[in-house]
């Protein structure tokens, strides 16, 4: 069982190549890395270039037995969560507070909401009211498209899934959303996602989490 904190790959250089935002959604071969793993580069580019401090927050676990096969190696047999965690991201960007989850679904045409659990909606409410910047990065993974998703899309579909559907539509999610594409250095450039949404919310043209009071 291995434990990775802040981050769980190793840095790998690649040429710089610009990413752009709220154009098509295409992909230049992610070469089979998951969502969390490009997110991680992403952060680690963000990071070492000054930019943002963004990290993968630790799951917490409590261990209880403990071998060591090799004095230079320790390997975990048993440990259980200690408690809830909450959101996957959380980070300063441009003075600003950032929290977000990074989700995958291989549906075409929605986004179940059973991919996410009340403690971490709630937990993004509370940063919300706090000025925190808050939203989800989401994969549809038969079309390799990514969208950056307000919490308050969220939230809505949220508080009306016992009267009305367990599911965000993905045309909801194109319309409200900000697409993200592919780049190289960072791997998704997604903060220019974030300035959009900011940037929207402040001229009230958009339909996002950040309410642009600051």
């Amino acid at each position: 069982m291995a434990i990775n904190y802040p981050n769980g790959r190793p840095f790998r250089e690649e040429a710089s190549s610009p990413g752009r935002v709220r154009s098509v959604n295409t992909i230049y071969g992610n070469r089979g890395m998951s969502l969390e793993d490009e997110i991680n580069e992403s952060n680690r580019y963000y990071l070492e270039h000054g930019i943002a401090v963004i990290h993968k927050k630790p799951v917490p676990i409590q261990i209880v037995d403990v071998s060591y096969p090799k004095r230079s190696a320790a390997v975990i047999r048993e440990a259980y969560f200690k408690q809830a965690s909450t959101t996957d991201y959380n980070g300063v960007y441009n003075g600003r507070y950032i929290d977000f989850e990074a989700k995958e679904t291989k549906n075409r045409a929605s986004f179940p909401l059973s991919n996410f659990h009340g403690h971490q909606v709630e937990h993004m409410r509370a940063c919300m009211k706090q000025d925190g910047v808050c939203f989800t990065i989401v994969r549809f993974v038969a079309s390799s498209e990514l969208f950056l998703m307000p919490a308050s899309v969220l939230f809505e579909y949220w508080d009306n899934r016992e009267r009305g559907r367990k599911s965000i539509p993905k045309s909801v999610i194109e319309e409200r959303g900000i697409g993200l594409s592919y780049g190289i250095e960072p791997r998704i450039p997604y903060l220019e996602g974030v300035d959009s949404l900011i940037s929207d919310c402040k001229s009230n043209t958009y339909q996002g989490g950040y309410d642009g009071r600051k």
